[in-house]
């Protein structure tokens, strides 16, 4: 009677898990690539009008965002939360590491990336904006950076439901960690930089949020998602079952 109930309840739970996934799977979220090196041959267009590829760029440590310029919710906030541990940091930009900014939108244009980068460089970049690139490219180079990177969006006519995160590159080309949201703690910056100078990779704690957290495209903004959290709890509690269920055995047989 036992087997059954624990076949049951075990039945259940993982059947909540494969729907939590499934649900996550796979439209929008971060999907981590640590230790893998980006494809550098990769052409942009950057906001002098030039073309480049991340090989002719990559040669410091790097932090890497993707973001779009009309974007109505959180590639501003980001930004600016860049900009922000930029200003608070005492690495020196464009000395000890380099900032990228991607659009993942094919429509955005150089011109649009250049009025983007004047309004953050005034602000943040304690005088050295060469060191702060906004690219923009075509959608097939678009989803090979995207997908090389793990970062997955969703088109919703002309926008886009997305994560919030920014990487560590190495100067290499090598992903070496993930910061998630909006804001960013000044010795996580700066311990990101660090890593990536040395090539070492590091995940993040941040990434439990994905757990508990889904992004609600209507509202624009992450929602605790009471399917994952219900799920991961009766996983809990099927595994103290268990235990508690063996130690019985294991005492009545002595």
């Amino acid at each position: 009677m036992k087997k059954l109930i624990l076949f049951v309840f075990a039945f259940f739970c993982f059947t909540l898990i494969a729907k939590s996934q499934e649900d996550q799977s796979a439209e929008v979220g971060i999907f981590e690539h640590l230790d893998e090196t980006l494809p550098l041959d990769l052409k942009f267009i950057n906001d002098n009008n030039q073309v480049v590829t991340l090989k002719q760029l990559i040669n410091k440590p790097t932090i890497l965002s993707f973001v779009y310029f009309d974007c109505p919710g959180m590639c501003s906030p980001l930004l600016d939360g860049v900009g922000t541990v930029i200003s608070k940091t005492d690495l020196k930009l464009g000395t000890d590491y380099q900032v990228i900014t991607i659009s993942f939108n094919f429509r955005d244009t150089p011109e649009k990336a250049k009025e983007k980068k004047d309004r953050l460089i005034e602000k943040y970049s304690k005088g050295n904006g060469d060191a702060w690139m906004f690219l923009t490219t075509d959608s097939a180079t678009i989803f090979k950076i995207t997908d090389a990177a793990g970062f997955k969006t969703k088109a919703v006519g002309l926008d886009f439901v997305h994560p919030s995160a920014i990487l560590a590159i190495s100067p290499t080309g090598k992903i070496t960690r993930y910061l998630y949201g909006i804001n960013y703690l000044p010795i996580d910056f700066k311990m990101a930089i660090i890593e990536a100078n040395k090539g070492q990779s590091r995940p993040t704690i941040q990434k439990i949020m994905d757990i508990c957290y889904s992004y609600d495209p209507e509202n624009k903004r992450f929602t605790l998602d009471i399917l994952k959290i219900s799920a991961t709890i009766i996983i809990f509690i099927l595994l103290i079952l268990i235990a508690i269920l063996y130690i019985k055995r294991r005492i009545n047989k002595k």
